[in-house]
């Protein structure tokens, strides 16, 4: 079987954040810039490369950092937090207007030959702008296991995928920042140059891009309850704390059509709390609830 390919070797740093509430998971600090290899044995753990120059530069400043409350960073100290819920099928999307011509969405991940399934978490503006979104773009690293895809890929079953819960995730919140950054990434993409070697390099355009980046908001999603086909093969090194972490999460098991469950198995259903923190001044559409709280990076 081919899975979405997942390597840390010689692509990626490791720096270990929490999410909001104190909760930790294995992966959630995988470093800022992964790379596609191939990766298909899911019982073997590649050798991890620290690039303590790329954990060093982008630590300081403080993209994809985790969502902690009271850490506003040299930002406003009071925020607008925002809650919403929601219910989503597989297959299927799911958004909500957020104010200022943006758009929170959960789509559907493309099945493609693998049989993926699962969502991809975004934030685009309305119309939307495309690819890549606000929200994939603030969420590092690119190109590898991400906080922003609840779905089996990169190795994950869908039990693992509900273990990782809740998701943490920041994006942009400037349109006119957000536009040229997104032209940017997509020129560095079509170069090759969204890369380990190209951080390592000191690339000027991925400076720039990451410090166009730097004006976010936070949020936080929790899984609810979910219904799902659990996958029959072995969970990965990496994520057997969240395959142990899928029983805190309520679920429905669903047998499979076929009666052959697939070995990454597939997720049917995810009902969901998603909670913002945008800036004091957000205009937020009325049928929002919000209430100020302390703001976190």
């Amino acid at each position: 079987m081919k899975v979405r390919e997942f390597s840390l070797e010689n692509s990626c740093c490791l720096c270990l954040r929490s999410q909001v509430g104190g909760n930790e998971s294995p992966a959630a600090g995988i470093g800022l810039i992964g790379e596609d290899s191939q990766w298909t044995a899911m019982k073997t753990w590649t050798t991890v490369t620290i690039r303590r120059n790329i954990c060093v530069a982008l630590a300081a400043l403080t993209i994809g950092s985790p969502a902690v409350p009271g850490s506003t960073g040299g930002a406003a100290s009071s925020c607008r937090k925002v809650a919403f819920s929601g219910k989503v099928s597989a297959g299927q999307f799911w958004q909500v207007g957020i104010g200022e011509g943006w758009v929170f969405r959960l789509l559907p991940i493309q099945p493609g030959q693998a049989g993926y399934s699962g969502w991809d978490l975004v934030v685009d503006r309305d119309p939307p702008a495309g690819y890549p979104d606000a929200l994939l773009m603030a969420t590092l690293p690119y190109n590898s296991i991400n906080e922003r895809e609840i779905g089996t890929t990169f190795g994950l079953r869908a039990q693992d995928a509900i273990g990782w819960n809740p998701r943490s995730f920041h994006f942009m919140i400037d349109p006119v920042a957000f536009h040229e950054a997104q032209q940017l990434f997509l020129t560095l993409a079509r170069n090759g140059n969204l890369s380990s070697a190209s951080a390592e390099n000191g690339s000027h355009e991925v400076d720039h891009l990451l410090q166009l980046e730097k004006k976010t908001a936070a949020g936080q999603l929790h899984i609810e309850d979910t219904s799902l086909t659990p996958g029959v093969a072995d969970a990965a090194p990496f994520a057997q704390a969240w395959a142990l972490a899928a029983m805190h999460t309520p679920h429905e098991i669903v047998a499979a059509a076929d009666g052959k469950p697939p070995p990454q198995g597939s997720l049917a259903s995810m009902r969901f709390t998603v909670t913002l923190w945008l800036p004091e001044s957000w205009k937020l559409p009325p049928e929002l609830k919000r209430k100020q709280a302390p703001c976190v990076r």
